[in-house]
């Protein structure tokens, strides 16, 4: 994110509408709303220390930190992460004084160091750790907008809290272990564009000090016994050299040495520091998903925002950048557009089966899953039907074709929906009898009722749809409290012939089941990736998470669409409607989704070594995860769990 030293980053955007009509989802006010604390004249934050003049605790990932939010007291952070996985925290501040202007409580100035083992590895700021600032969308606490890393400056507002999220990337091949650092807060000047000029010329004056001497540790070399000795060693002395070389300390070098910092000392000394402590299991997150959990992606919504013409250059250079940005998030995503009677085309690379795209796309061990497009993506020489059978030949030879499905329709209601998909899926299995056909449905035909009862009726699609579906992706919502009601549908598959069951949610279930609606609760977000996992689920699909109203500016007003539940089809934003940024801007909604699945990964860890019933239990025995309506509102369980299939699993 651009930002020049010294300048706060604020988030100015236009008002979010929202599923009611109009909505100020960031709090905006007319000015003097705010007005200026006669005590803020009086006070200099670089002479009071800043834990006089602001609140700073720590709260969960799974924690609504709104602006009302109270201040609990200043602890260390304590994090748990196997390597392949992110765990986030969320920092709050709230001011307590206002020493700012023009209706601003203040400055403050967010530093973080790397966090570090006392073996010397270490994990970087702004490569293995993020700052985001939560944004409110309709009042409800959801953007992630990235701060400057390692130096960041936000305004607070009188009697606000505001949230900072911090994530940790660990590394697959992360040395396990005890790893610290620390975040420090400073309150500034409102005229503070020289306290920061002064703090970053004091940081790069600390990391210069840093380096020299980590450099004079390690020199020379020559003359020691060769067991002290390392390749290692060679290389780092090497990549230090280079680094402290490097223009950006070259104000430093000077006859008498370093420049003094004394100011840089009195000015953190004031600060508040918090320690963070992030423990790295020796286990890995398996680097493909276990589970297959594929989003859509409307394209038309893409091209009508950013203004990109469908199979142009930039239409395709957009598209891949969303593809790419989605993959951190554990998910598979895949490109969609709807046509007539909810028929749905569908795909995941935007370049045909024969381009050198493809098979990039599709080997990404992060892609669970791919669909293949039923009819051509962008128009071309060929019919549909010449497509589709030269896609399909050239798919099945490879490696990567386990991981292929055909999703034709979306929630088939009658006869003729039904009709069409054994239609389509006869012309797919001429082709390759082993490809595998998604039907996403909540109910039976309404003109030809296959069962007394609607849910009977439902149980039963798979024998009025088979052998045209391999993947029969259900409801959530139909299944309401009773689980047991999951089995009947799984007692009416035939796994031996590659079926399986699926499941997704659309607008419901409603609170207080888990859903990914705007204002549910932290653990509720997570929660359905739980419920997946107990229920039985080998893959979840979710319809949209771009599908916003139309908009003909990246920076255009945000609208959900009407009728929906708030964040109904809504994962992530444009980044252009918070800064000059073209990334996609994350919800603390995604965010907890990733935690989900890393969850999904913790748990069938264990079920491998100890059965899926002792899975189970553990989820009940912790709190975790009882049923639709009976989980955790808290986050100390969910540590609790983790800790528990470490422990048991290390071994």
């Amino acid at each position: 994110m651009e930002n020049s030293a010294g300048i706060p980053q604020e988030v100015m955007v236009p008002p979010i509408e929202g599923v009611a009509g109009g909505g100020t989802a960031y709090g905006w006010v007319g000015g003097g709303c705010h007005g200026p604390s006669s005590l803020s004249q009086s006070i200099d934050p670089t002479e009071v220390p800043s834990a006089e003049l602001l609140h700073v605790w720590g709260m969960p990932s799974t924690a609504n930190v709104g602006p009302q939010e109270t201040p609990r007291p200043l602890e260390p952070i304590n994090l748990l992460a196997a390597r392949n996985e992110r765990e986030s925290v969320q920092i709050a501040l709230r001011p307590k004084f206002s020493w700012g202007r023009n209706g601003v409580a203040g400055v403050v100035q967010i530093q973080c160091s790397d966090i570090c083992s006392a073996s010397g590895e270490r994990l970087t700021v702004g490569k293995s750790i993020t700052l985001r600032r939560v944004v409110p969308i309709l009042g409800v606490p959801d953007a992630l907008v990235p701060l400057d890393t390692p130096i960041a400056q936000i305004s607070l507002f009188p009697g606000e809290t505001t949230s900072i999220w911090l994530s940790i990337d660990v590394p697959s091949s992360q040395p396990p272990g005890q790893y610290e650092g620390e975040i420090i807060i400073t309150a500034t000047k409102a005229d503070f564009e020289s306290s920061a000029e002064c703090l970053a010329k004091a940081e790069k004056c600390r990391v210069y000090k840093e380096l020299k001497n980590c450099l004079d540790v390690m020199e020379p070399v020559d003359g020691r016994p060769f067991d002290e000795v390392v390749e290692t060693v060679k290389s780092a002395t090497t990549s230090l050299r280079r680094v402290l070389l490097s223009p950006i300390f070259s104000e430093y070098y000077s006859d008498n040495g370093l420049v003094d910092v004394m100011e840089e000392d009195a000015i953190l000394n004031l600060s508040v520091r918090v320690k963070l402590s992030l423990t790295i299991w020796d286990f890995a997150l398996p680097a493909t998903p276990s589970l297959p959990a594929v989003f859509g992606v409307s394209d038309t919504v893409i091209e009508d925002r950013f203004g990109v013409k469908h199979g142009s250059k930039e239409w395709y250079e957009t598209l891949d950048r969303h593809f790419k940005w989605l993959l951190q998030y554990r998910i598979s995503p895949f490109f969609c557009r709807w046509g007539d009677g909810m028929r749905v085309l569908t795909y995941t690379c935007p370049w045909p089966a024969d381009h050198p795209k493809s098979d990039e796309y599709f080997s990404d061990p992060r892609l669970a899953a791919y669909a293949v497009p039923y009819s051509p993506v962008v128009c071309g020489k060929d019919t549909a039907q010449d497509h589709l059978k030269k896609e399909i030949e050239i798919l099945k030879t490879k490696s990567h074709w386990r991981k292929a499905y055909l999703y034709l329709w979306d929630e088939p209601l009658n006869s003729e929906h039904y009709d069409n998909i054994r239609s389509m899926a006869t012309q797919i299995h001429a082709y390759a009898p082993d490809a595998r056909v998604l039907t996403t449905y909540y109910t039976g035909p309404s003109d030809a009722p296959l069962a007394p009862s609607s849910f009977e009726a439902f149980v039963k699609v798979p024998m009025f749809l088979r052998p045209h579906t391999q993947i029969y992706c259900t409801s959530e919502w139909v299944f309401g409290n009773r689980e047991d009601l999951v089995k009947d549908v799984i007692a009416e598959l035939q796994p031996e012939n590659g079926e399986e069951l699926w499941t997704y949610i659309c607008m419901g279930p409603a609170d207080p089941h888990p859903n990914w609606h705007l204002g549910m609760r932290g653990t509720q977000h997570r929660g359905v990736m739980w419920r997946v996992w107990k229920e039985g689920g080998t893959g979840f699909l979710y319809w949209g998470a771009n599908c916003y109203e139309k908009a003909s500016a990246p920076s255009g007003e945000i609208r959900f669409r009407r009728g929906l539940p708030p964040g109904d089809g809504v994962l992530f934003y444009p980044g252009e409607v918070f800064s000059s940024s073209y990334q996609p801007v994350a919800s603390v909604r995604l965010e907890r989704i990733l935690s989900g699945l890393q969850d999904y990964e913790y748990l069938k860890l264990y079920a491998s070594r100890f059965g899926k019933d002792e899975g189970v239990a553990l989820l009940e025995k912790t709190g975790v995860y009882l049923g639709p309506e009976h989980y955790t509102v808290d986050h100390l369980p969910i540590d609790l769990m983790r800790g528990e299939i470490f422990c048991a699993c290390r071994c």
